[in-house]
């Protein structure tokens, strides 16, 4: 591996260490919140890009 790539590297312990600093920073009552929002705009992002599918379909 290149020196470069390597800090680039998630492993376990970082996820970890991500998970508890966002614990710690929004608290376990607002995790579900940010949770459900994430959800919904994935859920809305994959709704446009399948309607936007099919119109380009549509077109041909």
């Amino acid at each position: 591996m290149s020196l470069y790539i390597l800090p680039l590297v998630i492993g376990w312990p970082q996820i970890v260490l991500i998970a508890v600093v966002v614990l710690l920073l929004f608290g376990g009552k607002k995790i579900p919140e940010l949770m459900k929002g994430l959800g919904s705009g994935i859920k809305e992002f994959k709704d446009a890009s399948k309607e936007e599918s099919t119109d380009a379909s549509k077109k041909e």
